[in-house]
């Protein structure tokens, strides 16, 4: 009996790895397309923001939706939504012509991305109990793994040029993939008294569960926000941005395979606290050096945020379990819902930073770098609260255990 669950553990572990990689070849492969779309249908960069700005929208809307109906439908159902949205999401970009079809396309996208995370997060903890942190962030090796899988693809598709519907239906076959297995693979049968969504419920207002949100979108934030407009922040600093997004991305893809010793050594409050200290200095060290020093700077960021997602999964996972697959659903809408929130904020500390540039009669290159460097700067202050956050919360259950030893005693 346990060699079988075992193997369906393995199976469904490999299916929402291939999943999650579909999930990332969505976000490369759409970034590097965005122009290709402009220039096709004629959109303004306003309408290229509301589009993208879908794939933030429905991500949320599936996590929480998803997190609510988990115990009721279980996971297999969630990724099968995920599977259609996804094939539906996919084959209607290829074919949209104009703003509208791309619009909801993409909402499609989202939507299946969000589920993916909804269904798949709670399957893992499910069928790993003994090590859930760990397998979550071997599970989310592949978000920075499909990025750079999906970068290769439309960087190696365009060099061939091939057009932007090529790079788009290439997402298609691994789709295929997890929706081939999704129909052949069994699941794991859910126990109704350790899925009570009422249980669930009550224990979201837990005061560990609040603070794992608070802190999840200043995790969130630092991470994605920063990648996100690593563009626009270091385009002029003397490094390639692209070349260190694809930097960051294959530190963490590595770091995360490699987390079980960190996680049982550290266990998932010191991760954190380690997380958070590498981000600030990276961040940090990204508003002050230029040129190749630049790229030492990204690796002790991706250092510090490789962590950082997987491991507030594990810890709403090991800390507050009776949360269920809600808590960490809920947990991951809201921090891909705090960064569609501070993305706009981002963007105009950009604008401010850059037109208070101007005015000190500098380059349009010293111009670049000091903005850039301004923004950084306003960045520095998530990872910050974040060291003393963790400290907390690492002195706060280390005290908890102690206790509860001296009790057995």
């Amino acid at each position: 009996m346990s060699n079988n669950n075992n193997n369906v553990g393995d199976k469904v572990f490999l299916l929402s790895c291939i999943a999650l990689t579909v999930t990332a070849m969505t976000f490369a492969i759409r970034a590097g397309i965005l122009g290709e779309l402009g220039a096709q249908y004629g959109l303004s960069s306003e309408q290229l923001g509301w589009m993208n700005a879908m794939a933030f929208l429905g991500f949320p809307l599936a996590t929480m939706f998803g997190g609510v109906l988990y115990n009721a439908f279980g996971a297999k159902k969630l990724i099968t939504a995920a599977f259609v949205c996804h094939l539906l999401g996919l084959v209607m970009t290829i074919t949209a012509d104009g703003f509208w079809g791309l619009l909801i396309s993409t909402f499609l996208v989202g939507f299946a991305n969000g589920a993916v995370e909804a269904g798949c997060n709670p399957l893992i903890a499910e069928t790993h109990k003994d090590n859930k942190t760990t397998m979550l962030n071997k599970f989310h090796v592949w978000f920075p793994g499909g990025i750079v899988i999906g970068s290769l693809v439309s960087t190696g598709l365009s060099s061939m040029s091939y057009g932007w519907q090529v790079q788009v239906a290439a997402i298609i076959l691994p789709t295929l993939v997890y929706g081939y297995m999704l129909f052949t693979t069994e699941f794991p049968v859910l126990d109704s008294k350790d899925h009570s969504t009422l249980s669930n419920v009550k224990s979201l207002f837990s005061p560990i569960y609040l603070f794992l949100i608070v802190c999840m979108t200043l995790t969130a934030t630092t991470e994605l926000g920063t990648q996100q407009w690593i563009q626009n922040i270091l385009g002029a600093s003397g490094a390639t941005p692209m070349l260190i997004l694809a930097l960051i991305t294959g530190i963490m893809a590595v770091g995360r395979y490699f987390a079980g010793p960190i996680v049982h050594k550290l266990n998932p409050a010191g991760v954190l606290v380690f997380s958070a200290i590498f981000s600030t200095l990276g961040i940090y060290l990204m508003s002050v050096v230029s040129g190749p020093m630049v790229y030492v700077a990204a690796v002790c960021f991706a250092f510090g945020v490789t962590y950082f997602w997987p491991t507030m999964l594990g810890c709403v996972s090991e800390y507050t379990p009776k949360t269920g697959a809600m808590g960490l659903s809920l947990i991951g809408g809201a921090g891909m819902f705090a960064v569609s929130m501070w993305n706009p904020v981002i963007g105009s500390w950009i604008d401010n930073a850059t037109a208070q540039a101007q005015t000190l009669n500098l380059s349009e290159t010293e111009v670049q770098i000091a903005a850039g460097q301004a923004v950084l700067e306003n960045l520095l202050v998530f990872p910050i609260i974040l060291i003393v956050a963790f400290i907390g919360f690492y002195v706060f259950l280390n005290r908890g255990k102690k206790a509860m030893t001296q009790e057995a005693a």
